[in-house]
């Protein structure tokens, strides 16, 4: 048993059980905070964070459910009243998936349930094509919440905010799960559709994309397989 632990935001996707067998790499004892907040594929999310907590025998799974960015809304992963747009992989523009400030409220409940089980660590799994379309998962974001969390915590809390692909593309996450044996049959990153996925929104143009460009397959169900799968 690992005598350091680490708090991972674990969203039931690819980049989040790729950060939680970063963080084991790295020695640390995963704890997950999973968060369901009124996204269209919570049930389906929150299922594959389950079965990935007991896949590594994580510490505790803490399943926060709040209704406060559904409530808030603008985003069409909350309303539905908005169109989960397909992917657009060419697009700088910020999509319409974009929840917003959400890492930042995610952050701080995750800041929380580190400071309160000394876990020395706090991971997420955004990478460097969220930054392109999401403010909130930009490097410069992460370092200046580095700086709220060493100011809001009691003086002796030590909290390193890790984001370990912040730099990296999707391929070089699917990369670095395959070499690490994530069992990404256990994952989920569609937008629309809880089962099978869609195969069209971004997050699935994406995922698809990652593992044709890692000389791999992906292994969950789709709705249809464009031509860059």
């Amino acid at each position: 048993m690992s005598n350091k632990s680490a708090v991972i935001l674990v969203s039931g996707g690819m980049d989040s059980a790729t950060a939680v067998y970063e963080a084991m790499e790295q020695g640390y004892e995963p704890y997950f905070l999973h968060t369901s907040y009124g996204q269209r594929t919570e049930d389906k999310e929150f299922e594959c964070a389950k079965g990935l907590a007991e896949e590594v025998d994580a510490a505790d799974l803490l399943h926060i459910e709040t209704g406060h960015l559904s409530q808030i809304g603008a985003s069409s992963l909350t309303d539905e009243e908005m169109d989960v747009a397909d992917a657009d992989l060419e697009s700088d523009e910020i999509p319409t998936s974009y929840v917003p400030f959400r890492n930042a409220n995610l952050l701080s409940m995750a800041t929380s349930y580190a400071e309160a089980t000394e876990s020395e660590a706090l991971f997420i799994g955004a990478h460097s094509e969220d930054f392109s379309g999401y403010p909130d998962c930009r490097p410069e974001f992460f370092d200046s919440f580095q700086n709220v969390i060493d100011v809001g915590t009691k003086p002796e809390t030590q909290i390193e905010l890790q984001a370990p692909f912040v730099e990296w593309s999707k391929t070089e996450i699917a990369e670095r799960g395959l070499e690490l044996g994530v069992p990404h049959d256990m994952t989920w990153s569609c937008y629309r559709d809880e089962e099978p996925a869609c195969g069209t929104c971004d997050a699935c143009a994406f995922r698809l994309e990652a593992f044709r460009n890692a000389g791999s397959r992906d292994p969950i169900a789709y709705a249809e397989r464009p031509e860059f799968s």
